[in-house]
């Protein structure tokens, strides 16, 4: 299993999942996030893999969904946000779906959609030079998966996510529950490799049901109703007329992104 943007490889019991797009930081386009679906549903349906370990190519995990491709089709109207977010939905919280443990090892950076992926994954390993956050709001963006305010509390919810401080480093995360361990970055893969073939190395059965059993605690609070309803806040307020994305994207198109996130963060 395989694609330039996304690799997917079996290790013993562990399926390993890649993003292999370097170049952008291996930021979440159409092309990965097809890829991604693909290669997860074909490791979670292998009977022989017992665990999935997700990370990234190069020096970074993940920047998150591609800003550029997100200009390029210019999607307008409520019912095409729609369809764009809900697959976006889709592709991060099967990490938190499947029967399988999933770990994410990140490194350098981790954000936006690609920090809500690895909130999805059942433990986190971080290296410890790692950036964190969610900076949507900075660009009059919202949020797919809401997943934070469930792993932590809601004044750091808050605090990370009404700022959009994208410089959270991993010591932080793991002050507030958001990162399981945090490790040398040359470690990363290491040590969720060894995370995963732990949980590889238990009965099965007794694994799948026991995070069923802790998932559904939480969709018993009303986790799932919560982030469909967050959700729809997201296609409202990508849907809308917003000055702030309106302005960011015009730079972005016309003199790149760099000049975009100067803008942006001199406001």
């Amino acid at each position: 299993m395989a694609d330039k943007t996304v690799l997917a490889r079996i290790d013993g019991r562990i399926g390993i999942l890649t993003f292999n797009r370097p170049s952008a930081l291996n930021a979440f386009s159409s092309e990965v996030v097809e890829a991604t679906n693909k290669a997860f549903r074909e490791l979670s349906d292998d009977p022989a893999v017992r665990a999935i370990v997700v990370h990234g190519a190069g020096r970074a995990f993940s920047a998150g969904f591609d800003l550029k491709e997100g200009i390029q089709q210019a999607t307008r109207g409520v019912e095409a946000w729609r369809r764009v977010l809900e697959a976006d939905f889709d592709f991060i919280v099967q990490f938190w779906d499947s029967p399988k443990p999933t770990i994410a090892a990140v490194h350098g950076y981790c954000l936006a959609g690609a920090f809500e992926l690895a909130l999805a994954c059942d433990v986190t390993i971080a290296g410890e030079g790692t950036r964190f956050g969610e900076p949507e709001v900075r660009f009059g963006s919202g949020i797919v998966a809401l997943l934070l305010p469930w792993v932590t509390g809601p004044k750091q919810t808050k605090e990370m996510l009404l700022t959009g401080d994208d410089k959270l480093t991993a010591r932080r995360m793991l002050e507030i529950g958001v990162v399981n361990q945090v490790v040398p970055d040359e470690m990363v893969l290491e040590r969720a490799m060894e995370v995963a073939r732990s949980m590889a190395s238990a009965a099965p059965e007794s694994v799948r049901l026991t995070k069923q059993a802790i998932n559904r605690s939480y969709e018993m609070m009303g986790m799932r109703q919560a982030l469909l309803a967050a959700l729809e806040t997201d296609i409202c307020i990508e849907a809308g007329e917003n000055p702030d994305r309106t302005e960011f994207n015009r730079i972005r198109k016309e003199q790149g992104l760099a000049a975009a996130l100067a803008w942006r963060d001199s406001r």
